[in-house]
């Protein structure tokens, strides 16, 4: 039984549940987070699931984030770490078991990380997340035109192959399938791409995406 840390609505922790259903693992999550709770973000007023600054979460990830793992005693955080660690110690389907295609992989999901997270994070904070008092329209504009001018990286890779590192699905389209999802939800005057389009009609299928990514309460607030 692995251990895991987070919240449903957190895109780091829908990658790992999303990965351990996958992967056909037993889990078992412990609601954690420093600024959501039960009923919405802090600003509005709602006490967070906590935990994260406790001395014992810190021991096991230092940074106080999300999602953190125990694995039989084997600690570990960072989400598109513990993708790779699903994959390489469980699954090695979601890598196709080549070490290049694994490397591909990790590599979107750095990308990911830093190209689509840092938009699609505030977007949805300026969108649903905050206090209304506190939501800033030039920040969801900003999120709409930023995604926009990412994504048709991501379409170019998807117009040669079926998905993000070759033919097969793998921890690559885990890592960055949550915030394209987001994108799609928040944006629907959004440019079309067809290549995204038809790869998230693909995920979409999958029992695990429909599971942990798909239900619109983990991306909109309860209020809104």
């Amino acid at each position: 039984m692995i251990r895991i840390w987070g919240r449903p609505t957190s895109g780091c922790t829908q990658r790992s549940l999303w990965c351990l259903e996958e992967a056909g693992l037993s889990y078992e999550l412990t609601l954690a987070s420093a600024i959501m709770g039960p009923n919405g973000h802090i600003s509005k007023g709602s006490e967070p699931f906590g935990i994260v600054d406790t001395p014992q979460y810190r021991a096991m990830n230092p940074n106080g984030k999300l999602p953190t793992i125990d694995d039989e005693g084997f600690i570990l955080w960072e989400s598109n770490a513990i993708l790779a660690y699903i994959a390489l110690t469980y699954a090695p389907e979601l890598y196709s078991g080549d070490k290049q295609v694994l490397a591909r992989a990790i590599a979107w999901g750095s990308w990911s990380n830093e190209h689509l997270d840092p938009p699609i994070t505030s977007l949805v904070l300026h969108v649903t997340r905050l206090a209304s008092h506190l939501r800033d329209p030039a920040a969801v504009a900003r999120g709409l035109k930023d995604m926009a001018r990412e994504l048709p990286v991501v379409d170019a890779q998807l117009a040669r192959q079926p998905y993000l590192a070759g033919e097969d699905f793998t921890i690559a389209d885990i890592s960055v399938a949550p915030a394209i999802h987001r994108w799609m939800l928040f944006a629907p005057d959004r440019p079309r791409l067809p290549h995204i389009d038809a790869w998230h009609e693909r995920l979409a299928g999958r029992s695990a995406f429909q599971k942990h990514i798909a239900p619109l309460e983990f991306h909109f607030d309860p209020e809104g």
